[in-house]
């Protein structure tokens, strides 16, 4: 059961990690189009900016669980890591319940903005009118798939609490 819960959550996140590739190269042929005709032509994009604005939203919010779920951010552990196995695991245990309640919290709000937008009507006031409900609901999908990639690692922190023996060879790799 496990398994296949683990097998869709990273399918879930593949499927992000290449919807983010795509929106990475649209941003690059869209700005890079906008520029030739900024300054090449005196006629610049009315949407490019507006639209790219919100892209780098999706690329920040959605990117974050898998940089998560890739042990990828940024952090200096020289401290943690001559820490025991049973405290490093507990500080783990905690970060991951902390990130994941944070997280959590930002998708209730970030709901609420969204729904809010929806139900007034909130545009962007550009030319284009983007509504507002878009870029609002990137918030609680980019954060949900974040806390609830904490939350998985707060579970195999608590187990690493539980069963300190069975990640032996995961903690010598860590600190070789």
């Amino acid at each position: 059961m496990t398994s296949i819960v683990m097998r869709s959550w990273d399918g879930l996140l593949a499927v992000l990690r290449w919807t983010s590739m795509a929106v990475l190269m649209f941003m690059m042929v869209s700005i890079g189009y906008d520029a030739i005709m900024r300054y090449a032509f005196a006629a610049p994009t009315s949407w490019s900016l507006e639209i790219n604005s919100f892209l780098l939203v999706y690329l920040a919010v959605v990117g974050a669980a898998e940089a998560q779920r890739a042990d990828a951010h940024i952090r200096i552990t020289y401290f943690k890591d001559k820490l025991p196995v049973t405290v490093r695991a507990t500080i783990n245990l905690l970060t991951g319940l902390l990130g994941a309640v944070f997280c959590f919290v930002l998708v209730w709000r970030g709901g609420i903005m969204a729904m809010q937008a929806f139900e007034f009507g909130e545009r962007v006031s550009s030319s284009l009118g983007t509504p507002m409900v878009y870029p609002y609901g990137l918030l609680p999908v980019g954060f949900a798939a974040l806390g609830l990639q904490f939350l998985i690692d707060a579970v195999a922190a608590g187990h690493r609490l539980i069963h300190p023996g069975a990640h032996a060879d995961e903690e010598t790799s860590a600190n070789g």
